[in-house]
């Protein structure tokens, strides 16, 4: 193989398609139009918390083949922190009710058959829901195949919420299905839940940039590409704003920007290019307290608890920062931001007081509320379907990214795993180039 190999975008599919191609004697170039690389899941300093936080909160499991696969090249597989088993503490604001989801390690599932291990209430009748997301169709959603009742209420439904970052009257249950086969249908060593000890930046971005400086790619950040020139069935040139960069002919592009600018630069030069055009947001409220807050039980061991019944979702407890994660939160774009914060802040100190040494404060402390208002591609069977493929038209771009056909929804490993395979695209044509040649 040879060439050099143009990334455009610094997100985790560009990253980790450089990762992948680094130290094979090929030369590669990342341009990223931000100030820094990660995209959506990057760490940042807050000077209104006086703090570092992570502009998102992501909680990966030990099934992330892709994930864990980058961290082994990047060296940075210890970064990660986590109960070690799979648990997962929730809370019901409704009845104030808390469990411990406690899944078996092997394929069976032995944690059904225990009511101090399952969801409480649930009935062994409403497993036939899990049944229909795995076998469900393409234009399927999540609210046409769960069962009533709290297998339903107080597991399924959050999750789908929570992995597809949309609604389940509108999700697709094909997506989430995927998940599921991936994860809980493998038994809880698949199941394991895990998160940056530090942060996002420490353990995805930072050391990557780092082993990519090593093997001497070449990463540009404030480097916005305005424009993709294409003739002859192939790319050109990339346009920035103050030069202009000629793509040669055994040259390769991978386009892993956001789908909203993928389909900017690319109208009218890909024929038949389609990509995702409906968008959920995520918002993400990191509350700064004075003091770090001592957990007790399940939640010292795992540093998070799931919310049912509230606008929270997860707690993640992450020394003196409290960190909240609200999914599909398009539903709540008009919410005064100082008023959406009082009400989770009530709803955290619900949720963590009885599983904390000492209470937390009636009054709200320092906050910031984040809001990423394109956090994901919808999660619909309709726009599942405008999903490209890697491969394009033209003859050396290809295409990453979570919004790209995956396989799953928008999540980091999604986007790994397309980083991952431009390049065995990119492997694949060069053998079949030195086969023929």
């Amino acid at each position: 193989m040879t060439g050099h190999v143009h990334i455009v975008g610094g997100g985790l599919a560009g990253l980790s398609a450089a990762v992948e191609l680094a130290g094979s004697g090929v030369r590669i170039s990342v341009y990223e139009a931000g100030p820094a690389c990660g995209g959506r899941a990057r760490s940042y300093e807050d000077r209104h918390l006086g703090c570092r936080i992570d502009n998102g909160n992501h909680l990966l499991l030990s099934a992330n083949d892709a994930v864990f696969r980058y961290l082994g090249l990047i060296g940075a597989e210890r970064s990660l922190t986590g109960p070690g088993r799979p648990i997962f503490p929730f809370v019901d604001l409704g009845d104030r009710s808390r469990w411990t989801l406690d899944l078996s390690r092997g394929r069976v599932p032995l944690w059904l058959l225990s009511k101090r291990r399952r969801v409480p209430g649930m009935r062994l009748s409403e497993i036939r829901g899990l049944t229909r997301l795995t076998r469900a169709g393409p234009d399927d959603t999540v609210a046409d195949c769960l069962a009533p009742g709290m297998l339903a209420t107080r597991l399924l439904a959050p999750f789908a919420v929570s992995a597809l970052n949309t609604p389940c009257d509108t999700g697709s249950a094909a997506l989430l299905g995927a998940v599921i086969r991936e994860s809980l249908a493998k038994g809880g060593r698949a199941c394991i839940p895990c998160f940056p000890e530090v942060g996002l930046s420490e353990s995805f971005v930072d050391p990557a940039l780092a082993h990519l400086s090593i093997l001497k790619a070449e990463v540009e950040t404030g480097c916005r590409i305005s424009a993709i020139e294409v003739a002859g069935g192939r790319v050109t040139g990339l346009r920035l704003p103050d030069r202009s960069v000629s793509v040669g002919r055994d040259d390769t592009v991978i386009l892993a920007v956001p789908a909203p600018v993928a389909a900017g630069l690319l109208a009218g030069k890909v024929p038949g290019f389609t990509a995702p055009d409906a968008f959920e947001s995520i918002l993400n409220v990191h509350f700064r307290m004075p003091d770090p807050p001592v957990a007790l039980g399940a939640l010292a061991q795992a540093r998070f608890i799931g919310v049912v019944g509230g606008i929270s979702e997860w707690v993640f407890v992450k020394g003196d920062v409290l960190s909240v994660t609200v999914s599909a939160a398009n539903r709540y774009g008009d919410r005064d931001p100082d008023a959406l914060a009082a009400t989770v802040w009530d709803e955290v100190r619900t949720a963590l007081d009885p599983a904390l040494a000492r209470p937390l404060p009636v009054a709200m402390p320092p906050v910031r509320v984040v809001r990423e208002k394109r956090a994901t591609f919808a999660a619909t069977p309709a726009q599942e379907r405008l999903r490209p493929g890697t491969e394009t038209t033209l003859d050396n771009l290809l295409l990453a990214g979570d919004w790209t056909a995956t396989g799953l929804p928008a999540t980091i490993e999604g986007a790994m795993r397309s980083g991952a395979a431009a390049i065995r695209v990119l492997r694949a044509r060069g053998r079949s180039a030195r086969a023929t040649g």
